[in-house]
Order: C-alpha cells, then structure tokens, then sequence
C-alpha cells in the first residue's frame, strides 16, 4: 500500500514526492515519459553537449525558501540570461531597453529622453485589456509591429488583440541599459544540470518510480490512498467540459562544427521565420566545448501540452473543472498543467512546497480530532 500515488516527475510531483517521503510516507512515482525532471529534463547529445531537450529552461527567482530547498539537491553555476532580437536586420537587446532604442534608431538618448520617446509614441487606451492593448499603450504602434505583434501571432497562432493581457504583461519594457532577461534575486543554473539534481532529489528509499507508465493503467493494480496529480486536469476527468486548448512547440536541435553559433544564450526572430527563437545552450551550462548546440522552436497546433491558451472562454471552462478538482477527494491537483496556468519554475516549486504544507496541516489536524475523541470517551 503507497501512501501517496504521484502523477508526473516534473518539478509539481518530483517536489511534492521527496517532502512526502521525507515524512515517511510511502510515494509511488509515475510518469508517461521515459525519464524524470519534466520539461526541464536535459542530457548529453551524441556531441558529448547538455541540452535541454524541451527548450530552454533558466532558473531564476526572488524566493529565497525555493533556493535554499533546490540548494539540498545541487550546486549552482550564476547565470544571468541575455536575450536578442532579430529586427530591421540587426541583433537589438530584449526586452526594450535603451540600447535597443538607441541602436534601432541610430540615436545617443539618455534614460529621461527614452522615456519621453517611448511616452510620445504610446497610445492611450483605457480599458487595457488584450495583450496589443499593453504593448500599444506602453510602446505604440511601430514597436510593437517591430518586436510583438508577429512574434505573438507565431507564438499562439492568434492575433495579440484576441490574447489576455498577462500574455504580453510578463515583458517589460525598460528605460535603462539592464540587458538581462530577468532581474530575479537568484539566477542560476544547476550545476550539473536538471537531471542530475532530480536524481538526487528523488533517491529516497520511500519513492518507487514508474516511468513508460500512464497511471490510469495502474490504478486497479496498486492500492494507495492519496493522489497527488500533475497532468492536464482535464484529462483527469476525462474531458467531461471539453478539451482545454494548449500550444505546443516542435523542437529542432542541431550541433554546429564550431565553438559559438550566435552572439548570446538566445536570440528571437519575431518576424518572418517559421521559428520564433534560437538557443545556444553552451552559454546556459557554461560548457567548454569545440562544438555548440542549438535548438529551434516552432510553435505548433498538436504535440505536448506546453502552453495554456489564455482566453475567456478557455478560463471559464478551467473554472467548472476547478470546482470539480476542489470536491474531489483524496486527489490534490498541482502543477502548470493541473492548474491551467503558466507558471515560471520557482512558481511551481513554491505551489508545491505550499500544498505539502496544506497537507500536513490536515494530517495534524485530523490527528488532533483523534486525539480529542480518545480524550473524551477516556
């Protein structure tokens, strides 16, 4: 009998596994996939290279409670990640800062003299509602053609004017010369790598792990009491309000016959090419190589399930199979996927860490109950 049947390895289920464990429960580890570690799942390629093999992952947050629990599992190499923009036919910093401006439009402004650049050219729109409606209210029109509205419309097959806000909302716009991508406390990369530290984080002697497994083939073989599930919540109830839409990528990885390929860890095409970015992952890892690989991504219609589709319509339907995941018992839903959203790496971590947390309350809850119950008939 396991305490707890975990679905998905990722970082939602690799988490809640290991605190579990480490209180002596019994855990059960499943996932559809043939290793752990998620999407951040990374390995060497036939070049001796790490790649992450479903894209860029850059860890970076300002929790210090999620650094210091990863710290149990890993060394850390500082990182801070820089990303370019191919426009107008030139690499320009991303996001928009000074220099962007500066080298976009041959001009020597200052800070104050960005932000009146940028003030003259936004447009006013009161509500904001759509991600055009952040990005034209805070760049105007020529900016946002330049670097958002193709990169978007690739990114999620739709138009930004049909996108919620927080979509375009998570870049920021700067009027300073900080290049880096985040500006986060901690940015680090895992030493070793992701798979190294989820071996580590899940080599506890109260964790069996299933890998090539759905868990629906095993739920009449293997008693347990709990479950802690990480996969599509819909599929979970077996699509009964529908099917939540996602975007996929298709991720086309190459190794190049020279030490660097491109100026930094990433740069974006947000215009004409069927891809939307490239990622050199030497820089990433910091790995002393004569051969460097890349990934490609093309967004995609059908494929894994990477990005929620963040509509109004898609929110309501998530609603009713939220209502249904509240009133499930014995079942905790946990996870991008299992909570619809998209969240950054420490943001998953931090939800887990706070449901175990929940967990154990209701455990000692319930133990008070029993106590108190004892108390009474003696």
């Amino acid at each position: 009998m396991f305490d707890y049947l975990v679905v998905g390895a990722g970082l939602a289920g690799s988490v809640m596994a290991e605190r579990l464990a480490k209180t002596g429960k019994k855990i059960l580890l499943v996932d559809q996939r043939n290793h752990v570690g998620g999407n951040t799942y990374d390995y060497y390629d036939e070049a001796g290279i790490l790649v992450h093999k479903y894209g860029p992952h850059i860890f970076h947050t300002n929790s210090r409670e999620v650094f210091e629990y990863l710290s149990q599992f890993t060394e850390w190499r500082v990182y801070e990640h820089k990303v370019l923009g191919s426009v107008d036919g030139q690499f320009v910093p991303i996001p928009i800062n000074l220099n962007t401006i500066n080298t976009l439009y041959g001009l020597n402004l200052s800070s104050d003299q960005v932000e009146q650049f940028l003030k003259e050219r936004a447009e006013t729109i009161v509500p904001v509602r759509t991600s055009a409606d952040v990005v034209l209210s805070r760049v105007g029109k020529e900016l946002y053609e330049k670097f958002f509205k193709n990169y978007t419309k690739k990114q999620w097959d739709m138009d930004p004017s049909e996108l919620d806000a927080s979509v375009t909302a998570r870049v920021p716009i700067r009027t300073n010369k900080d290049d880096r991508y985040f500006t986060d406390t901690y940015q680090v990369m895992p030493l070793h790598g992701y798979t190294a530290m989820f071996n580590k984080m899940l080599a506890h002697e109260n964790i069996k792990i299933m890998l090539n497994t759905d868990y629906k083939e095993i739920l009449d073989m293997i008693p347990f009491r709990n479950i802690i599930y990480t996969g599509p919540v819909d599929s979970y109830f077996d699509y009964c309000y529908g099917k939540l839409p996602y975007r996929s990528i298709e991720f086309k990885h190459e190794t190049v016959n020279k030490p660097v390929f491109q100026p930094t860890g990433t740069v974006n095409y947000p215009n004409e090419q069927a891809f939307t970015r490239i990622t050199e992952f030497k820089y990433l890892t910091g790995q002393q190589h004569d051969k460097t690989s890349v990934v490609y991504e093309f967004p995609r219609a059908e494929g894994d399930p990477y990005y929620p589709i963040p509509t109004a319509e898609n929110a309501e339907i998530y609603r009713k199979y939220q209502l249904l995941a509240a009133t499930t018992p014995n079942v905790y839903f946990t996870g991008r996927l299992a909570t619809y959203k998209y969240y950054n790496m420490d943001q998953v971590v931090a939800q887990s860490l706070t449901l175990f947390k929940k967990i154990q309350q209701q455990v000692l809850n319930a133990e008070t109950q029993v106590n108190e119950k004892q108390n009474i008939r003696a």
